[in-house]
């Protein structure tokens, strides 16, 4: 191993902190968004749909600002890549966010933040089974089995399943992040991930703001309470992002997702504090119990495993070393 000076941004302490204030922010979105709305905007698709537009849109321009700045010359995809960054706003932002925003208000923020945690799984899966970028191994499997446990236990009342259209419409925005997730690996081959996240932002919330409109969708800007918000919802998305893109630019994958099983959790907890009137509707039993599962399945997903493992189907057909 080359011993060269590390950045400062290979510090054990520094990764922690740095992953963990993403997954905090990342964590906060829930409960922010259901308050935000409810100050903000009449209880319909149409305003939904306008009220996520306006942030992604304010999410791009902030990512492409910041990073401009930091890099002393403006930020923009080549011509020739722009069918590659619309191809990740389309699965990113508009998909995935459409069915998150209008599955959130047909559930409780607990259950979205849960659902929305399994994310994980679904890039293993598609990766293994669609992108064949990665093997799926026994280790994997287990590890999604865990997780996918979790999201049911989350959905139980008793004996019974309660599972209704907005826990599928969260589970949907989850499946299209994983796939914009794996589109984002493979076209960074050829532009910046930084511009293609900056300008998917602004394209799909343009987008978006124009289907708001379009279909008769309203935003109040009357309640600070509700601006102020809307603007820490849009700064929120700017700023993981930018925090996370650093650590894992300095740092393996692995060694920085690991920590992405605490989101979930933040989520959980920040829901269950700030939506008092949502705690009726969750079993907090369950609640712990999911979460702990949840969490046990993307530690178990994230673990490196000395010995070698059976491939079960990807790119390779012989043992790998994990």
């Amino acid at each position: 191993m080359n011993e060269t000076k590390k950045n400062i941004f290979e510090n054990p302490i520094i990764i922690a902190l740095g992953a963990l204030l993403c997954c905090a922010l990342w964590g906060s979105a829930t409960p922010a968004i259901k308050i935000g709305k409810a100050l903000l905007i009449e209880d319909n698709v149409e305003s939904t749909i306008l009220f996520a537009g306006i942030r992604f849109f304010a999410a791009g321009i902030i990512t492409v600002l910041i990073y401009s700045i930091a890099r002393r010359k403006l930020l923009y995809p080549k011509l020739k890549n722009m069918p590659k960054v619309v191809t990740v706003s389309v699965f990113q932002t508009v998909i995935q966010y459409i069915f998150f925003y209008v599955g959130l208000s047909l559930t409780t923020g607990v259950k979205g933040t849960v659902l929305s945690g399994s994310s994980a799984f679904f890039i293993v899966i598609l990766a293994a089974l669609v992108f064949k970028t990665e093997n799926l191994t026994v280790k994997k499997v287990l590890a999604c089995i865990v997780g996918f446990a979790g999201m049911l236990l989350v959905n139980l009342n008793g004996l019974d399943f309660n599972m209704g259209w907005g826990e599928l419409f969260v589970i949907i925005s989850t499946v299209s992040y994983a796939f914009s997730s794996m589109f984002m690996k493979k076209f960074s081959k050829y532009e910046d991930p930084v511009v293609i996240s900056g300008y998917q932002f602004i394209i799909g919330g343009a987008f978006m703001i124009t289907v708001g409109l379009l279909f008769g969708g309203k935003i109040s800007f009357d309640d600070t309470t509700g601006v102020v918000i809307l603007v820490y919802l849009s700064f929120l998305s700017a700023i993981a992002y930018a925090v996370w893109g650093v650590l894992l630019k300095y740092n393996p994958a692995s060694k920085v997702s690991i920590y992405n099983f605490t989101t979930p959790v933040f989520g959980s907890i920040l829901s269950y504090i700030f939506l008092v009137e949502e705690r009726a509707n969750i079993n907090p039993v369950n609640l712990i119990v999911s979460l702990a599962i949840v969490s046990a399945g993307i530690l178990l997903l994230n673990i490196n495993i000395k010995k070698k493992e059976a491939v079960l189907s990807g790119e390779n057909t012989e043992v790998t070393e994990k």
